[in-house]
């Protein structure tokens, strides 16, 4: 007869390997996981607290009742089948859905590890000439110290990027006298804030006109803000990105599609196939040799193209074709 395995080792057999991979994952990750939105950190903590206690408790409880003796079978007839359930079948069940519920949770939590910014990102971070950088919980917005035009910009990240990897190409707007809005979004996902720049936009009456952008992900969410009814919103930037459904109808909308020939994510197929989707007169950019990673300061991403092109040659060409749509959405009447 095989022994059972005691509950406390079930218990120390769930609890330790999320409480092993939070505490890699915050010893490896803390810089992006502490710059981004809070609500990572948290799970992560929780994880930790939790499978802490569950395993503590495993280890102080060391006696482990033994098993009752199974009660001698009822005599009965030979012939007659034995209905009766096995044993602790329902103790099997639940452990099994304890084993599936550990494994989600260890690859939902190793998948949202965010991509950390770069050295360079990390130290534009300080605020350079003429723009000062305000670093809160939710949001990094750079301001204008000098001359301030009527137009901002709220700009979504990409999936699973630390913020910070964008202010080095979005501080050139806001040097220009454009305020700029950076999300930090919950778990580093835009899908789980949508509305994140409409409440930047409401709390900012001072600036009257708006342009929405975002790379990636950020940027189909951004799309989704842009096409609604919000009249201040005058402009959309997609970096390596596309919309989330047909925004062509519009028409005041001024958009602006800036991508990178050698993007293995959001392929040159892709930005062409989103042509329809887009309101006419859209202006599309493409930087030859560029990838998708340049579009911020996070080093390589997996599954990207490889680059014909520094990076800085890249992002120079970026910023430039950005704030010409700014420039323009500003000018605009």
């Amino acid at each position: 007869m095989r022994r059972r395995i005691p509950p406390r080792w079930w218990r120390l057999a769930l609890a330790v390997p999320p409480l092993l991979v939070s505490l890699l994952i915050l010893l490896t990750r803390w810089s992006a996981i502490r710059a981004s939105h809070p609500a990572y950190l948290i799970t992560l903590v929780l994880v930790v607290v939790l499978a802490t206690a569950v395993s503590a408790s495993a280890l102080v409880n060391r006696s482990d009742p033994a098993p009752a003796p199974a009660p001698p079978p009822e005599p009965g007839p030979a012939s007659e089948p034995d209905s009766t359930p096995a044993p602790g079948w329902r103790r099997v069940a639940a452990r099994g859905v304890g084993v599936v519920g550990v494994l989600v949770l260890i690859g939902a939590l190793l998948y949202l590890r965010p991509l950390g910014a770069s050295t360079v990102a990390v130290d534009a971070m300080s605020g350079s000439g003429g723009v000062t950088v305000r670093d809160s919980a939710t949001r990094i917005e750079l301001q204008p110290t000098g001359t301030r035009h009527r137009t901002g910009v709220v700009f979504y990240p990409g999936a699973l990027v630390d913020p910070r990897a964008y202010v080095p190409n979005l501080a050139v707007i806001a040097a220009a006298g454009y305020p700029v809005v950076i999300l930090k979004l919950p778990f580093n996902i835009a899908f789980f804030d949508i509305e994140g720049a409409r409440a930047v936009i409401d709390a900012t009456p001072r600036t009257t006109r708006w342009v929405v952008a975002g790379h990636s992900l950020g940027g189909v969410v951004a799309s989704s803000v842009a096409g609604g009814t919000d009249r201040r919103i005058r402009g959309l930037l997609l970096w390596a990105s596309y919309p989330n459904g047909s925004i062509a109808g519009s028409e005041a909308l001024r958009v602006m599609s800036v991508s990178a020939s050698q993007d293995a994510l959001a392929t040159p197929e892709k930005i062409r196939n989103s042509k329809p989707d887009l309101p006419p007169g859209s202006e599309f950019v493409e930087v030859e040799g560029a990838v998708h990673a340049f579009f911020g300061d996070y080093g390589e991403q997996s599954g990207d193209g490889t680059p014909t092109i520094s990076r800085s040659a890249a992002q120079e060409q970026i910023r430039a074709a950005s704030l010409g749509l700014v420039e323009e959405v500003d000018q605009s009447t």
